[in-house]
């Protein structure tokens, strides 16, 4: 094989359609756009557009709400963790926390906390620093030997003190 013999296969290149160059070719005049109108011109392209009708998203009635405030925790449930201490990658006379389970892989990214669920099997002796947990996970922690801490985010902290203040207001708007 030499390198002035080399070539791709057959169509692995295409060349690129040369629109508006003749009616000979096929594509000429109108250049494959139809006649004149909104869509024949360049840029135009409404999404959700549908010819003056009222469009669908408008039709149907809204339901639901987002809250701006919810906490989304990170859940790890113990049959991940004992798993992760069976196959060496966490150890179980060290805290598990969130830089543990981190380096454990377990967990990504923390949004407002890590949340300790009882899915799954228990039987290891560990202590837990997390923001959350479910009350059978931590009777199963609890019934192995091991402890649960409950330890608040920056969020729950931030989240405090805005509260007092709205309830201040409220009282003195009412008087």
């Amino acid at each position: 094989m030499k390198l002035n013999s080399l070539k791709d296969n057959a169509g692995a290149r295409k060349n690129r359609t040369r629109v508006g160059r003749g009616i000979g070719s096929g594509k000429g005049k109108t250049a494959g756009r139809g006649h004149k109108g909104q869509k024949a011109r360049s840029g135009a392209a409404i999404k959700g557009f549908e010819g003056g009708q009222m469009p669908i998203h408008m039709r149907l009635p809204k339901r639901g709400f987002n809250s701006r405030s919810t906490i989304a925790y990170e859940i790890v449930n113990l049959g991940m963790v004992q798993k992760a201490i069976d196959d060496g990658k966490l150890d179980a006379k060290k805290p598990v926390n969130e830089e543990s389970l981190r380096a454990a892989g377990l967990v990504n990214k923390t949004r407002s906390g890590i949340r300790l669920l009882a899915k799954g099997e228990w039987k290891a002796k560990a202590s837990f620093e997390v923001t959350g947990a479910s009350k059978s996970a931590l009777e199963a922690v609890e019934k192995a030997g091991g402890k649960v801490t409950l330890i608040s985010t920056a969020a729950e902290k931030s989240e405090a003190p805005e509260k007092a203040k709205t309830k201040k207001k409220a009282k003195k708007d009412s008087k």
